[in-house]
């Protein structure tokens, strides 16, 4: 069924808002998913405050075409939707986690990182980065490991003077 005129400016108004206020945009491709599946992945990144996003990618082109994203916009093949949020990394690591389980049924097209296209590879390098709870529990840990090391140096000093 086609859409009427009204609908689709509907949608290119939700789009310029995912667009103008998400961190990340993710484009996915989720040809061959089942309804269950794609419910699965709904409520994955429900959880992690991410939205998703089916439209035309005509429409979605649109959309993108009268942003102020810089370079240029990578080939969406296939069925087209959005995975957007706050995070930056939370979008692309969760759809790329949900695709190792789904192999061939869904896979990250490209998207939107800090204000410019990113191809599929760039995407799935983001996607791979650590959460954020992690990349602090690493910091502080490099940061405690010369500190542990001079106690231990210490402690040693100590014995021997003992």
């Amino acid at each position: 069924m086609a859409l009427t005129k009204d609908k689709k400016i509907e949608i290119v108004k939700k789009l310029d808002d995912i667009i103008n206020n998400a961190q990340s945009i993710v484009f996915v491709n989720f040809s061959g998913l089942s309804v269950n599946d794609t419910g699965e992945m709904r409520k994955n990144l429900r959880e992690k405050d991410t939205g998703y996003f089916v439209a035309k990618k005509t429409l979605v082109k649109r959309a993108l075409s009268a942003s102020k994203i810089e370079g240029d916009i990578p080939t969406l093949d296939g069925e087209l939707a959005l995975a957007y949020g706050s995070d930056p990394i939370v979008p692309a690591s969760t759809v790329a986690e949900f695709a190792k389980k789904h192999k061939k049924k869904i896979s990250i097209l490209g998207g939107v990182f800090e204000g410019r296209y990113m191809d599929q590879p760039e995407m799935i390098t983001i996607a791979s980065i650590p959460p954020i709870e992690v990349l602090y529990g690493q910091f502080v840990n490099i940061i405690n490991s010369p500190i542990q090391g001079l106690v231990v140096a210490l402690n040693e000093v100590a014995k021997t003077k003992n």
